[in-house]
Protein backbone atom coordinates (compact mmCIF):
# COMPACT_ATOMS: atom_id res chain seq x y z
CA UNK A 1 0.00 0.00 0.00
CA UNK A 2 1.10 3.63 -0.51
CA UNK A 3 2.93 5.41 2.71
CA UNK A 4 0.27 6.18 5.44
CA UNK A 5 1.74 8.30 7.77
CA UNK A 6 5.04 6.99 8.77
CA UNK A 7 4.79 3.60 7.13
CA UNK A 8 6.77 2.83 4.20
CA UNK A 9 6.64 -0.17 1.97
CA UNK A 10 9.28 -1.48 -0.53
CA UNK A 11 7.87 -4.75 -2.22
CA UNK A 12 10.31 -7.30 -3.56
CA UNK A 13 9.65 -9.94 -6.42
CA UNK A 14 11.17 -12.57 -8.81
CA UNK A 15 12.23 -16.52 -9.14
CA UNK A 16 13.47 -18.85 -6.49
CA UNK A 17 17.61 -18.21 -5.98
CA UNK A 18 17.61 -14.59 -7.19
CA UNK A 19 18.85 -13.85 -4.06
CA UNK A 20 15.64 -11.67 -2.65
CA UNK A 21 15.29 -13.32 0.79
CA UNK A 22 19.29 -12.76 1.80
CA UNK A 23 18.78 -9.16 -0.05
CA UNK A 24 15.53 -8.17 1.84
CA UNK A 25 16.40 -9.23 5.14
CA UNK A 26 20.17 -6.88 5.17
CA UNK A 27 18.47 -4.24 3.37
CA UNK A 28 15.58 -4.68 6.71
CA UNK A 29 18.53 -4.17 8.47
CA UNK A 30 20.18 -1.31 6.94
CA UNK A 31 16.84 0.63 7.16
CA UNK A 32 15.20 -0.62 10.13
CA UNK A 33 12.21 -1.81 8.54
CA UNK A 34 10.11 -5.50 9.64
CA UNK A 35 11.38 -8.03 7.05
CA UNK A 36 8.58 -10.22 5.89
CA UNK A 37 9.21 -13.48 3.76
CA UNK A 38 6.49 -14.47 1.71
CA UNK A 39 7.75 -17.72 0.23
CA UNK A 40 8.34 -18.97 3.74
CA UNK A 41 5.10 -18.45 4.56
CA UNK A 42 4.12 -20.60 2.29
CA UNK A 43 6.66 -23.15 2.69
CA UNK A 44 5.61 -23.35 6.33
CA UNK A 45 1.91 -24.23 5.15
CA UNK A 46 3.10 -27.20 3.37
CA UNK A 47 5.28 -27.96 6.77
CA UNK A 48 1.53 -27.86 7.90
CA UNK A 49 0.03 -29.98 5.07
CA UNK A 50 2.88 -32.40 5.22
CA UNK A 51 2.67 -32.54 9.19
CA UNK A 52 -0.78 -33.57 8.92
CA UNK A 53 -1.01 -35.45 5.90
CA UNK A 54 -3.25 -32.77 3.47
CA UNK A 55 -0.82 -32.93 0.93
CA UNK A 56 -3.96 -33.94 -1.32
CA UNK A 57 -6.73 -32.92 0.69
CA UNK A 58 -6.86 -29.31 -0.14
CA UNK A 59 -10.18 -28.21 1.80
CA UNK A 60 -8.85 -29.85 5.04
CA UNK A 61 -5.99 -27.71 4.66
CA UNK A 62 -7.16 -24.31 4.23
CA UNK A 63 -9.00 -24.79 7.41
CA UNK A 64 -5.86 -25.49 8.84
CA UNK A 65 -4.15 -22.69 7.27
CA UNK A 66 -6.88 -20.13 8.85
CA UNK A 67 -6.46 -21.09 11.98
CA UNK A 68 -2.31 -21.82 12.65
CA UNK A 69 0.10 -19.31 13.50
CA UNK A 70 3.05 -18.00 11.52
CA UNK A 71 5.56 -15.67 13.07
CA UNK A 72 9.27 -14.21 11.90
CA UNK A 73 11.52 -13.93 14.43
CA UNK A 74 15.42 -12.94 14.52
CA UNK A 75 14.95 -10.61 11.60
CA UNK A 76 13.26 -13.23 9.13
CA UNK A 77 16.19 -15.73 9.78
CA UNK A 78 13.77 -18.03 11.69
CA UNK A 79 10.02 -18.87 10.97
CA UNK A 80 8.23 -20.29 13.62
CA UNK A 81 4.57 -22.59 12.88
CA UNK A 82 2.32 -22.79 15.37
CA UNK A 83 5.05 -21.74 17.68
CA UNK A 84 7.66 -24.20 16.36
CA UNK A 85 11.12 -23.53 14.60
CA UNK A 86 10.66 -24.85 11.08
CA UNK A 87 13.57 -22.55 8.99
CA UNK A 88 14.76 -26.12 8.31
CA UNK A 89 11.85 -28.04 7.39
CA UNK A 90 11.00 -25.35 5.24
CA UNK A 91 13.79 -26.18 2.83
CA UNK A 92 13.83 -29.81 2.34
CA UNK A 93 13.71 -31.06 -1.05
CA UNK A 94 10.37 -32.32 0.32
CA UNK A 95 8.89 -29.06 0.45
CA UNK A 96 10.37 -27.98 -2.76
CA UNK A 97 8.50 -30.25 -4.35
CA UNK A 98 4.90 -29.34 -3.03
CA UNK A 99 5.21 -25.70 -2.38
CA UNK A 100 4.31 -24.36 -5.75
CA UNK A 101 1.05 -26.82 -5.83
CA UNK A 102 -0.34 -25.76 -2.35
CA UNK A 103 0.41 -21.94 -3.32
CA UNK A 104 -1.51 -22.04 -6.07
CA UNK A 105 -4.62 -22.73 -4.27
CA UNK A 106 -6.46 -19.64 -4.41
CA UNK A 107 -8.12 -19.80 -1.01
CA UNK A 108 -4.69 -20.59 0.33
CA UNK A 109 -3.04 -17.36 -1.29
CA UNK A 110 -6.22 -15.58 -0.30
CA UNK A 111 -5.20 -16.24 3.78
CA UNK A 112 -1.73 -15.69 3.64
CA UNK A 113 -2.34 -12.74 1.41
CA UNK A 114 -4.90 -10.93 3.96
CA UNK A 115 -2.70 -11.82 6.56
CA UNK A 116 0.78 -10.24 4.78
CA UNK A 117 -1.75 -6.92 4.24
CA UNK A 118 -2.30 -7.01 8.10
CA UNK A 119 1.38 -6.70 8.74
CA UNK A 120 1.68 -3.91 6.00
CA UNK A 121 -0.73 -1.49 7.66
CA UNK A 122 0.92 -1.85 11.09
CA UNK A 123 4.32 -0.41 10.20
CA UNK A 124 6.74 0.01 7.78
CA UNK A 125 7.93 -3.24 6.14
CA UNK A 126 10.12 -4.74 2.99
CA UNK A 127 8.24 -7.83 2.10
CA UNK A 128 9.82 -10.23 -0.63
CA UNK A 129 7.97 -13.04 -2.63
CA UNK A 130 6.51 -13.73 -6.20
CA UNK A 131 3.43 -11.55 -6.15
CA UNK A 132 4.33 -8.63 -4.00
CA UNK A 133 4.51 -6.31 -6.35
CA UNK A 134 1.53 -7.13 -8.39
CA UNK A 135 -1.23 -8.62 -5.83
CA UNK A 136 -0.52 -8.03 -2.35
CA UNK A 137 0.98 -4.22 -2.31
CA UNK A 138 0.25 -3.02 -6.01
CA UNK A 139 1.02 0.29 -4.71
CA UNK A 140 4.27 -0.08 -2.83
CA UNK A 141 6.35 2.97 -2.52
CA UNK A 142 9.26 1.24 -3.91
CA UNK A 143 8.90 -2.24 -6.04
CA UNK A 144 11.93 -3.90 -7.41
CA UNK A 145 12.14 -7.34 -9.41
CA UNK A 146 15.47 -9.42 -9.11
CA UNK A 147 16.17 -12.23 -11.12
CA UNK A 148 19.69 -14.06 -12.12
CA UNK A 149 20.10 -17.20 -14.58
CA UNK A 150 18.68 -20.24 -13.81
CA UNK A 151 22.56 -21.67 -13.24
CA UNK A 152 23.54 -19.04 -10.91
CA UNK A 153 20.58 -19.69 -9.07
CA UNK A 154 21.10 -23.63 -8.86
CA UNK A 155 24.58 -23.28 -8.03
CA UNK A 156 23.28 -20.75 -4.75
CA UNK A 157 20.26 -22.70 -3.25
CA UNK A 158 22.66 -25.63 -3.75
CA UNK A 159 25.52 -24.52 -1.52
CA UNK A 160 22.73 -22.87 0.78
CA UNK A 161 21.10 -27.02 1.08
CA UNK A 162 24.91 -27.86 1.39
CA UNK A 163 25.36 -25.95 4.66
CA UNK A 164 21.83 -27.53 6.35
CA UNK A 165 23.50 -31.00 5.19
CA UNK A 166 20.47 -31.96 2.75
CA UNK A 167 21.43 -34.55 0.42
CA UNK A 168 20.93 -33.43 -3.28
CA UNK A 169 23.06 -32.65 -6.38
CA UNK A 170 23.46 -29.52 -8.42
CA UNK A 171 21.85 -31.08 -11.58
CA UNK A 172 18.51 -31.85 -9.37
CA UNK A 173 18.60 -28.63 -7.56
CA UNK A 174 18.23 -26.98 -11.28
CA UNK A 175 15.69 -29.21 -12.71
CA UNK A 176 13.82 -28.36 -9.50
CA UNK A 177 14.35 -24.55 -10.24
CA UNK A 178 13.74 -24.74 -13.86
CA UNK A 179 10.12 -26.62 -12.13
CA UNK A 180 9.36 -24.35 -9.84
CA UNK A 181 9.58 -21.28 -12.65
CA UNK A 182 7.69 -22.98 -15.09
CA UNK A 183 4.71 -23.06 -12.00
CA UNK A 184 4.70 -20.09 -10.33
CA UNK A 185 4.92 -18.29 -14.02
CA UNK A 186 2.58 -20.52 -15.79
CA UNK A 187 -0.11 -20.27 -12.60
CA UNK A 188 -3.64 -19.01 -13.22
CA UNK A 189 -4.18 -17.52 -10.18
CA UNK A 190 -1.29 -14.64 -8.80
CA UNK A 191 1.35 -15.91 -11.32
CA UNK A 192 4.91 -14.67 -10.92
CA UNK A 193 5.67 -11.50 -13.02
CA UNK A 194 7.51 -8.28 -12.85
CA UNK A 195 5.08 -5.07 -12.13
CA UNK A 196 5.33 -2.82 -14.88
CA UNK A 197 6.86 -0.24 -12.46
CA UNK A 198 9.61 -2.50 -10.67
CA UNK A 199 12.83 -1.81 -11.25
CA UNK A 200 14.75 -4.67 -12.19
CA UNK A 201 18.00 -5.73 -11.13
CA UNK A 202 19.91 -8.86 -12.75
CA UNK A 203 21.72 -10.17 -9.77
CA UNK A 204 24.41 -12.17 -11.81
CA UNK A 205 27.53 -12.06 -10.86
CA UNK A 206 27.02 -9.70 -8.68
CA UNK A 207 27.55 -9.89 -4.58
CA UNK A 208 24.57 -9.84 -2.29
CA UNK A 209 26.21 -6.58 -1.06
CA UNK A 210 26.61 -4.56 -4.51
CA UNK A 211 22.52 -5.55 -4.81
CA UNK A 212 21.99 -4.67 -1.23
CA UNK A 213 23.83 -1.03 -2.06
CA UNK A 214 22.17 -0.76 -5.15
CA UNK A 215 18.68 -1.14 -3.84
CA UNK A 216 19.21 0.84 -0.60
CA UNK A 217 20.98 3.41 -2.80
CA UNK A 218 17.48 3.83 -5.31
CA UNK A 219 15.26 4.01 -1.86
CA UNK A 220 17.64 6.39 -0.82
CA UNK A 221 17.33 8.75 -3.95
CA UNK A 222 13.24 8.90 -4.41
CA UNK A 223 12.95 9.09 -0.61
Amino acid sequence: MKQIGNYLTIAIDGPAGSGKSTVARLVAEKLGLLYLDSGAMYRAVTVLAIQNEVETNIPKLIELVKTCHIEFKDNGKKILLNSDDVSVQIRTPEVNNLVADIAKVPEIRHEIVRHQRKIGEEGSIIAEGRDLTTIVFPCADFKFYLDASVKERAKRRFAELQTQNVDTTLESVEAEIRARDEKDMSREHSPLQAAKDAIHIDTTGKTIDEVVDLIVAKIGSRH
